[in-house]
C-alpha cells in the first residue's frame, strides 16, 4: 500500500513523462500541490524557455490563499538559479508553501542542494527521497547528461528468432534502398514513440544507403528527434529523406561542408569517433540519442560500454543467414509482448 506522500509524487512523475521532449535541454518536472489530501495544482515543465513544473503548477491554484497552508511535491529539486527563467525556489518562499516533498537532489552543480538549503534557511520544511529510485529514473537523461558530459544512449534493433538483424544485400539502385522488415506494426509503432522521447537518433552509412529511412515519429506522433548520421566520405545522396529538411540533422563527416538544410561536423576518423561524437552532441545540448544503426555501429557502443539501455525486438521469422545480430550480457530487466513479437529491455 502507498502513503499519500507516495501517491502525490507518483501523480508529479506521470505528469512530467507528459513533456519530456518538449522541455530539452531541461528536464522535465513534475509539481503537484495538496491542500487537505486534495490536488488543488499540477504542472510540469514547459517547452525550453518557459515556465518550470512548480511555477505552472502554483499558477494552475485558482485560489492561491490555500497556498500558505499546502503541500508542494516535485520530482527534482526546485532550481536555485537564473537561466531562463528566475529560479524557481523564489516563487515558493515568495508564495509561503511551508511544506515541500523533493523526490531527488539535483546532480546539476548550479543547483545540487542549494535549492533545498534555501527552502531550509527559510523556514520551510523539506523532505527528500520520496519516490527516489523513480524520480533519478525519470531524470535520467538529464542526470547523465551533467554527470558523465555525454547524451544518455539508448540502442535499439530488431533481430530474428534465429538472431540476424538483416539480410546480406547490396543496393545497386537508389530505388532499391529500402528496410528488410523484421518486426510487426506493433512493434515499428513501439519504436516511433521510443522516438518521440529521445532528443536525437543516430544511424551510419550503411544503413541509411539499404534503408533510405526518414527516422520520424509518423507512426506515433509528437515531436521527431534529431538526426544523427555519420557518412565519412559524404556517400549518402542528398536526394535521401534525411536530407529532405523536415527535422535537424547532423552529419558527421571528415570534411568541411557548408549546407543550407543539413549541419555538417567534421571528425578525425582516423581514432575513435564515437567519443567524439558524443561530446559534439553534447556540446550541442543534446540530452540523449537513440542508436538505430547496423551491426558495426551498434557493437561500437557496446564494445566501448558507451550505452545505458537497449530495446531488442524480437520478430517471427527466421532468416537461416545473414547479418547476426549484436549480443549483450545478461538477461533482460523487462520483456514486453507486442502480437507475435517480444521486446527485451535491457539496462546497463
Amino acid at each position: 500500500m502507498y502513503t499519500n506522500h507516495e501517491k502525490y509524487m507518483r501523480r508529479a512523475i506521470f505528469l512530467a513523462k507528459k513533456g519530456t521532449r518538449l522541455a530539452y535541454p531541461n528536464p522535465c518536472v513534475g509539481a503537484v500541490i495538496v491542500f487537505e489530501n486534495k490536488i488543488i495544482g499540477e504542472g510540469y515543465t514547459s517547452a525550453y524557455g518557459g515556465p518550470h513544473a512548480e511555477v505552472n503548477a502554483i499558477n494552475s491554484v485558482e485560489d492561491d490563499s490555500l497556498l500558505i497552508k499546502s503541500t508542494l511535491y516535485v520530482t527534482l529539486e526546485p532550481c536555485a538559479h537564473f537561466g531562463q527563467t528566475p529560479p524557481c525556489v523564489n516563487l515558493i518562499k515568495t508564495k509561503n508553501i511551508p511544506k515541500i516533498f523533493i523526490g531527488c537532489v539535483d546532480s546539476f552543480e548550479a543547483v545540487s542542494g542549494k535549492g533545498i538549503e534555501i527552502l531550509e534557511k527559510a523556514g520551510r520544511e523539506v523532505y527528500v527521497g520520496v519516490l527516489e529510485a523513480e524520480c533519478k529514473a525519470l531524470h535520467k537523461r538529464f542526470f547523465t547528461y551533467h554527470n558523465k558530459k555525454r547524451p544518455y544512449v539508448v540502442l535499439k534493433w530488431a533481430e530474428t528468432k534465429d538472431g540476424f538483424i538483416d539480410k546480406e544485400r547490396k543496393v545497386e539502385k537508389l530505388a532499391q534502398a529500402k528496410p528488410t522488415w523484421i518486426s510487426n506494426s506493433l512493434s515499428r509503432q513501439k519504436v516511433h514513440q521510443i522516438r518521440a522521447v529521445e532528443h536525437a537518433i543516430m544511424v551510419g552509412t550503411n544503413t541509411t544507403l539499404k534503408d533510405n529511412p526518414s527516422l520520424t515519429t509518423r507512426s506515433f506522433g509528437g515531436l521527431s528527434p534529431v538526426r544523427v548520421v555519420i557518412d565519412r566520405n559524404l556517400k549518402i545522396p542528398e536526394t535521401y529523406h534525411l536530407f529532405d529538411g523536415s527535422v535537424k540533422t547532423i552529419v558527421f563527416t571528415n570534411k568541411r561542408i557548408i549546407h543550407e538544410q543539413v549541419q555538417f561536423e567534421k571528425i578525425d576518423f582516423t581514432v575513435n569517433i564515437i567519443p567524439q561524437i558524443l561530446k559534439t552532441l553534447h556540446d550541442q545540448g543534446i540530452q540523449s540519442v537513440l542508436v538505430e544503426g547496423g551491426k558495426h555501429l551498434l557493437e561500437t557502443f557496446i564494445s566501448q560500454e558507451l550505452w545505458d539501455e537497449a530495446f531488442v525486438f524480437v520478430g517471427d521469422s527466421h532468416f537461416s543467414k545473414g547479418i547476426k545480430a549484436p549480443s549483450l550480457d545478461g538477461n533482460p530487466q523487462k520483456v514486453d509482448r507486442l502480437g507475435s513479437d517480444l521486446v527485451k529491455q535491457y539496462k546497463r
